[in-house]
């Protein structure tokens, strides 16, 4: 097993369990607790865990994002829902743009029963998805390979985002705050997500219940910059009010 892959599963651990010990994974892998040791020293580096005496813990920083094949193992009925909601809003012979969320990869399964999509996207992930997607345009926007994200980023995706004019933009975020606005854990993908929506007549933003109340390093735009909000749980009474007082429609699967 490679270290990357190994280092991954430990993740998706902490997620679960929000705590690891290392002779506990050094039986689990089947290496030295001097590994382990290493394994942790560079998760804590890169800020997705905190060490501790014998172990570790989940760090709980909104502004640091999880490799993406960690990110698209959690709250997945959560995107399910969402996901069910967003395949309702799209239409036959729609153009959009989707963000490189693994929210964006629900959806885009969620929607292979449409016919004559056109789809952009910066995410690598999503264009594995619909490599076999029958009777649809599917376009990749250029850009830099972020590690670890399976995204395109930097001055060449948000020129390719610039240059087109879509129906609709469906995008995720790192948290929602009613003063801070939506925000994202880098600035990179903020101004990729900035451009999605300069191009886009419709915004909608997918977020998923844990985000409320969350607010990360860069912002996207304020919350009014939005058209619609689809989510998996309602959001709280003050959020609802929120939403009616700023013309947003917001769209959820389930009651709190």
């Amino acid at each position: 097993m490679l270290a990357a892959e190994r280092r991954n599963l430990i993740l998706e651990k902490l997620q679960d369990e929000k705590r690891v010990v290392v002779n506990e994974l050094s039986e689990q892998f089947g290496v030295s607790e001097e590994t382990i040791r290493r394994d942790l020293d560079r998760l804590d580096k890169e800020g997705l865990a905190t060490k501790t005496y014998g172990g570790a813990v989940l760090a709980e920083n909104n502004n640091t994002d999880m490799p993406f094949n960690v990110r698209k193992k959690k709250n997945m009925q959560g995107k399910r829902i969402i996901a069910d909601i967003i395949q309702e809003l799209i239409s036959d012979g729609d153009h959009i743009i989707v963000d490189p969320s693994t929210t964006a990869v629900s959806i885009v399964k969620a929607l292979k029963g449409k016919k004559r999509l056109t789809v952009v996207t910066n995410s690598i992930e999503v264009l594995v998805e619909l490599s076999d997607a029958s009777g649809w345009d599917v376009i990749a926007t250029g850009g830099t390979l972020r590690e670890n994200y399976l995204a395109l980023v930097g001055p060449k995706a948000v020129e390719s985002i610039n240059s087109f004019n879509v129906d609709k933009v469906i995008l995720s975020c790192k948290g929602i705050d009613m003063e801070k606005g939506i925000t994202d854990a880098n600035e990179m993908f903020s101004q990729v997500k900035k451009a999605m929506l300069h191009s886009a007549s419709q915004k909608i933003l997918a977020v998923d219940s844990t985000k409320f109340e969350k607010i990360a390093f860069s912002q996207i735009c304020e919350v009014s910059g939005i058209d619609m909000v689809v989510t998996d749980v309602r959001p709280s009474d003050a959020w609802m009010e929120y939403f009616k007082d700023k013309g947003i429609v917001c769209l959820y699967g389930e009651e709190n």
